[in-house]
């Protein structure tokens, strides 16, 4: 049995749906992030598990036991959010302390709970400063701490790192992944971004307008993606408008405008006649200048229209036959010595039949 079960929920204001219909599970030990767009009802789902918002239609599970009617503090689920709430004129070890005072834990027992908490933290050499002495990544480690002390089933987090910089971004995505190993306990994770999401979760759940496009595992979503929405949310992507000319078990033959002829993998369900979209990430994308053949099965001829430098990979877009772009991936594995290619250089794309997935309109 799932440790959280989310059946069929809705969740109304007026006549608009920010949570429709929804029915997710979340595993015992497992890292969730709910990931999708402003407005796609992922805090909205998330507030619902938390006790603060109530669900319309619908029933919520924690442990197979309705989550209807109990209030927030009652419920053990605790929250992280993204203004991390702490209090200016406490300690960072009295922060920490307030959740467990507040529930009469004896005062025996707080001091070794709360240093076992910081140093989870790594934050038992700041246990005496004020919050405006930290840095931001120390207040989002402080509102960690006081969430996990109290050992709750479940933590949930709104956006935690969204007031970061990127660097520090990153940094906190690492020390996530090793905390949550470390405590056992099951995440549920809020962000609308697709890099955090990728990095942090065991499974995600991608919404879009208050329903759930698709769940899977990181690898599940990025290499096959449901639709058109979930394949251009997740990642960079080319989408290809395509016609199936034929269907076969042994593989599946497109035809693209300005690219002719492509073959992909075979697909249940196809007709000769059916109109769809080939998604093509741009790091499947070879690229060879000079005439040459990347031996391939699908080939097309183009020139550079641009190119964006990111430092560890290029970025080209290619122009081909009939006003189709497509963007190509390359790392550049020798810092300061790479070749780039002119704009309007010529160049042979390709890609493996493997490497599209073939998207139903």
């Amino acid at each position: 049995m799932s440790l959280l079960e989310i059946r069929n929920v809705t969740r109304r204001f007026g006549r608009l749906a920010a949570v429709d219909r929804v029915s997710l599970s979340v595993d015992a030990g497992e890292f969730f992030t709910l990931v999708g767009p402003s407005g796609c009802g992922k805090t909205t789902l998330l507030r619902m598990i938390a006790g603060f918002e109530e669900p319309d239609e619908g029933d919520l599970l924690l442990d197979g036991r309705p989550l209807a009617g109990i209030p927030p503090e009652r419920r053990p689920v605790h929250t992280v959010f993204q203004s991390y709430a702490l209090f200016p004129h406490m300690s960072v070890a009295e922060n920490v302390a307030f959740p467990l005072q507040m529930a009469g834990t004896p005062a025996r027992d707080i001091d070794g709970r709360v240093r076992e908490a910081l140093e989870l933290v790594h934050l038992d050499d700041r246990a005496q400063h004020l919050p405006a002495q930290l840095s931001g990544g120390q207040k989002q480690r402080v509102a960690l701490a006081r969430a996990l002390i109290g050992k709750p089933r479940l933590l949930l987090l709104d956006e935690p790192l969204a007031a970061l910089d990127a660097k520090l971004r990153e940094q906190i995505t690492g020390e996530l992944i090793a905390l949550q190993r470390a405590v056992g306990i099951s995440f549920v994770f809020v962000t609308h971004s697709q890099h955090e999401a990728l990095a942090l979760s065991h499974r995600l759940a991608v919404m879009n307008c208050g329903h759930v496009e698709q769940v899977g595992s990181p690898e599940e979503i990025y290499a096959r993606p449901a639709n058109r929405f979930v394949a251009g949310f997740i990642g960079t992507i080319n989408l290809l408008p395509v016609e199936v000319r034929e269907a076969t078990p042994a593989a599946l033959r497109l035809f693209a405008g300005g690219l002719g002829e492509i073959i992909s993998t075979p697909q249940p369900g196809l007709c000769t006649g059916d109109r769809g979209t080939l998604a093509l990430r741009p790091e499947q994308v070879r690229i060879i200048a000079d005439g040459g053949d990347p031996m391939t099965e699908n080939r097309a001829r183009g020139s550079v229209r641009d190119c964006l430098y990111l430092g560890d990979v290029t970025v080209y877009r290619i122009a081909i036959a009939g006003g189709v772009v497509i963007e190509a991936l390359l790392a550049n594995r020798d810092p300061g010595v790479n070749r780039f290619l002119e704009r309007d250089a010529p160049v042979i794309i390709g890609w493996a039949r493997d490497s599209g997935v073939f998207l139903r309109d």
